[in-house]
């Protein structure tokens, strides 16, 4: 038997083989857009998955004012911030978030942080994510393809 073969290959910064794909986030349910889109950011959906290395693609969400909640998520969830001042505690439902300019790409961001590894390579991996709320992005020299995010397990 050749041991050389079952070698476990570990991808670096270097060797990642990046790709630039682009999700249209008309209709789709936030929760379950979040969790596709941070495995794509992470690499999980590629054979050469490395849980310490960003080997993950890089993703554009557009159409992202469209996305719905479920239920009465979108009039009675919180989103909680802090000032930095005594009593600033500040709470905004997703209905209030989307009446501002940048409100759906903040529910969207907040939805995939908080499911990325904490620490450094979760900071780092949400700078791969690009979220525009027309169906218009800045990336078109990138070249990148038009993935169905209802095909992903």
């Amino acid at each position: 038997m050749d041991t050389l073969s079952y070698k476990t290959i570990s991808v670096n910064k270097e060797t990642a083989k990046k790709e630039w794909v682009v999700i249209d986030a008309t209709d789709q349910v936030v929760g379950r857009l979040c969790s596709k889109v941070a495995k794509i950011l992470r690499g999980k959906y590629k054979p050469s998955f490395t849980p310490h290395a960003d080997c993950g693609d890089n993703v554009i969400i557009i159409n992202a004012e469209k996305v719905v909640f479920t239920g009465k998520k979108e009039t009675e969830k919180l989103y909680t911030r802090y000032t930095g001042y005594p009593g600033g505690q500040r709470f905004n439902t997703p209905a209030q978030l989307r009446l501002r300019a940048d409100g759906a790409e903040k529910i969207i961001r907040h939805a995939v942080k908080g499911m990325l590894p904490k620490g450094i390579l979760g900071r780092s991996l949400q700078n791969n994510l690009y979220i525009y709320n027309g169906a218009e992005h800045k990336q078109q020299a990138q070249q990148p393809k038009v993935i169905d995010i209802n095909k992903l397990k």
